[in-house]
């Protein structure tokens, strides 16, 4: 999606603040996911307002101000910490001359550079492509240009953005069928794995929480792994061998971030159902973050949009190595393990995690076999 010579294209950031609690927080992450994209940040122009300006957001005279600083800096993307309409992204790029990205198109971006698998690409390119199907609207001059219409008596033709919309919706509707029937052989393996009683346990927690250095230090994989956001975004699945209990299946899921799209979510939904049918999350929470509390809420009301939010949870505090704290576990009034502190990075508490999934294998089967005596 983005050119990147010379280590990124030159990219100015634009927030308001509308009175959000999670200003500062949001632009932040903004700043982080226009690295992850690969972007160059050479400013950012801050403003405040009661509400969006219809036509430009952030109105006409912050507007100036943006094309100004980005003549001055050499920038050819204006990032936006916002979601766009298509009319205030035509009128945006018509008064800057230059391309204008929204936070749901930089995700995108960044989703289209990190997908591997072939479902993940599937999944990428429909988000994509919902997103473009809402700026198919007249105003660039590659669009309004006629067909011929050979055979149509009195009719100018069909219209190359007719066309456009008539192609995008065909290649919509064949992701979709092709999604689904990934859907469905992932729904094979798992109720395979339910068959042979193999237990389900899946990663999940807010992007850059530490996530994928866990799953590789307890299935010793080669997970890529890094300090940015979405690193990885493909769902991995390894077998691993607990003690008292035997393989258990580990999935490790895309990170969830605020404001993430409801497009992606939707796209990513075979993937996510990883944490759906799981029989134990492990909700993965970096402990050295100031916003770790608003991180575990934003986690919690994406697992309730996908329908996870009864899977039974248990939340590690990673990373506290940054912390100097020690490993430990908390326990609610049944005697199960509800929170471990750990260290992904250097292995400390990972005996409690596994420990964890000891204890809920067990619970698994007993009940299993009370229902079974019920029968």
């Amino acid at each position: 999606m983005f050119d990147r010579p010379g280590g990124g294209e030159a990219a100015i950031l634009v927030s308001v603040d509308f009175g959000e609690s999670d200003y500062e927080e949001s632009l932040n992450e903004l700043r982080q996911l226009s690295v992850s994209a690969g972007l160059s940040i050479r400013g950012t122009v801050e403003g405040k307002r009661t509400s969006p300006d219809a036509k430009h957001f952030i109105g006409s005279g912050k507007a100036d101000e943006l094309a100004e600083l980005m003549q001055a800096s050499e920038s050819k993307i204006a990032v936006f910490n916002h979601d766009l309409t298509p009319s205030q992204q035509r009128n945006l790029e018509r008064t800057l001359q230059a391309r204008v990205v929204d936070r749901t198109g930089l995700i995108l971006d960044i989703f289209s550079q990190r997908a591997q698998s072939h479902e993940g690409k599937l999944q990428v390119e429909l988000a994509q492509l919902e997103h473009l199907s809402t700026r198919l609207v007249r105003g660039w001059t590659h669009l309004e240009r006629q067909k011929g219409g050979i055979g149509v008596r009195g009719g100018p033709g069909e219209t190359q953005l007719e066309l456009d919309r008539r192609m995008l919706r065909v290649r919509v509707k064949q992701l979709r069928e092709k999604l689904i029937k990934l859907k469905a052989q992932r729904g094979m393996q798992r109720r395979a794995r339910k068959r042979s009683n193999v237990m389900t346990v899946s990663l999940v927690g807010y992007t850059n929480a530490g996530k994928s250095t866990l799953f590789n230090r307890l299935t010793k994989a080669n997970l890529f792994a890094a300090d940015q956001l979405f690193a990885t975004l493909d769902t991995t699945t390894h077998k691993i061998f607990i003690p008292e209990c035997g393989p258990v299946v580990l999935s490790d899921t895309v990170g969830f971030i605020k404001h993430l799209p409801h497009a992606l979510v939707e796209a990513f939904g075979a993937t996510l159902e990883e944490a759906v049918q799981a029989d134990l999350l492990l909700h993965i929470v970096d402990t050295a973050s100031t916003n770790r509390d608003e991180q575990i809420a934003q986690v919690n009301k994406v697992l309730q949009e996908i329908g996870a939010s009864e899977v039974r949870q248990i939340v590690v505090h990673n990373q506290i190595d940054r912390m100097r704290l020690d490993a430990a576990i908390a326990r609610d009034e049944y005697g199960r393990i509800i929170s471990i502190h750990a260290s992904a990075k250097s292995g400390e508490g990972l005996d409690f995690i596994r420990q964890a999934m000891a204890e809920h294998c067990h619970y698994l089967k007993q009940l299993s076999t009370e229902e079974s005596s019920y029968v």
